[in-house]
């Protein structure tokens, strides 16, 4: 049998490829790591339900990864993107992770990142023209 490669838009072929990926990754991790996969959402809103930010990530094993921070512009150096990322934090400190970790783009927000206790662990120079870094912070239950 001979396979072909496709480039898909639906999300069956990426579901397939996380689950297989999650699966195989499961017998390499300890037992009491398994099944700790799960993702995390926090929504910023008025009392009226109106959306204007939140936190995207997944509680993987030991750790929380960050994917997205998002606060709209009119509500940003007003604290929110603290609250999202202490909530978190909180979380993954209930979920029992040992850190955070969380990439950012150099035009974005590596000092309010490093501000909330992150460490650059790594950089990826002329991304897009900018720097990309990568940071983790340690957390204490």
């Amino acid at each position: 049998m001979e396979l072909q490669i496709y480039e898909e838009t639906e999300n069956e072929g990426k579901s397939y490829v996380v689950n297989q990926m999650i699966a195989f990754n499961l017998k390499h991790f300890p037992e009491h790591l398994r099944g700790r996969y799960q993702p995390v959402q926090l929504s910023l809103r008025d009392a009226d339900g109106n959306l204007f930010g939140g936190l995207v990530g997944e509680m993987c094993w030991n750790w929380l990864e960050v994917q997205y921070l998002f606060v709209d512009e009119a509500y940003r150096k007003s604290g929110y993107g603290t609250k999202l990322l202490s909530k978190a934090e909180e979380i993954a400190i209930e979920r029992r992770c040992d850190f955070i970790k969380l990439d950012t783009l150099s035009f974005q927000a590596i000092d309010f990142y490093k501000r909330q206790g992150f460490e650059v662990f790594g950089t990826i120079p002329n991304a897009g023209g900018h720097t990309h870094y990568y940071l983790k912070k340690d957390i204490q239950p």
